[in-house]
């Protein structure tokens, strides 16, 4: 079993900043993929940005020069620094981890709690 464990949401005004944290701990062999998500109430979850095992990054367009995605692979911890925040970017932002656990012949998605991240005057 692998959990992770998120940090870092908050209120903040427009133009403000936030960083998030996410703690992966468990049974882990290996991480192929860490990456965030966020869901806006009455919208789907979608994709904000995601770091990858070979070191890649992808953003989605509407976070992209804002945004920053990065790794600690010795922490297996992700962080999302969130600068020029906007109305629009309020959600529940979820962290993402492709693991490939312990002892098992499997690669598993797992998800954080989620945290809220409120942007407004």
């Amino acid at each position: 079993q692998v959990q992770l464990v998120e940090s870092g949401g908050g209120l903040v005004q427009p133009g403000g900043s936030l960083r998030l944290s996410c703690a992966a701990s468990g049974n882990i062999f290996s991480i192929y993929a860490m990456g965030w998500y966020r869901q806006a109430p009455g919208k789907q979850r979608e994709l904000v940005a995601v770091f990858t095992s070979g070191g890649r990054t992808n953003y989605a367009d509407f976070v992209k020069g804002r945004f920053t995605i990065s790794r600690d692979n010795a922490k297996n911890t992700t962080y999302l620094q969130m600068n020029s925040l906007k109305p629009e970017d309020t959600a529940v932002y979820y962290c993402n981890a492709v693991v490939n656990e312990m002892f098992r012949s499997v690669v598993s998605d797992y998800w954080g709690q989620g945290t809220q991240v409120t942007v407004s005057s």
